[in-house]
């Protein structure tokens, strides 16, 4: 069931691209540094470039679409879930881990419920 607008999408692509850079900050495990920092960081920069380069209502270059977008996010997001078993910092505390695991899981989530075509008359 595809009920999540291109529109609303779009907005929750930079939201949580500047959260996942923020993450290692706002859960105070950046001091911890190595791929638990980098990972966020990282997939939350890729985010909003290729968000700026989507074909929807945030998009500011339009070249890529929709459904490219929605397959990056989904394998970034997999790639975010399972991190800390891939790298070897699940054993950390759970305010390291977990948001990597949280925000995998509800981007994957957003992808299944997300439109692929934005609403031309909003452009």
């Amino acid at each position: 069931m595809k009920i999540l607008p291109t529109k609303i999408h779009g907005t929750l692509d930079y939201i949580v691209g500047v959260l996942l850079i923020l993450a290692p900050s706002l859960f105070s495990f950046y001091d911890l540094g190595g791929p638990a920092v980098l990972i966020p960081q990282l997939l939350g920069a890729g985010l909003i470039i290729y968000s700026l380069l989507t074909n929807y209502e945030w998009g500011v270059y339009k070249v890529l679409p929709m459904t490219y977008h929605l397959v990056f996010d989904f394998l970034a997001a997999v790639f975010l879930a399972a991190s800390p078993w891939i790298f070897s910092f699940s054993d950390e505390d759970s305010t390291v881990w977990a948001p990597h695991v949280v925000v995998g899981v509800l981007v994957i989530v957003v992808v299944l419920i997300s439109q692929s075509k934005p609403d031309n008359s909003t452009n």
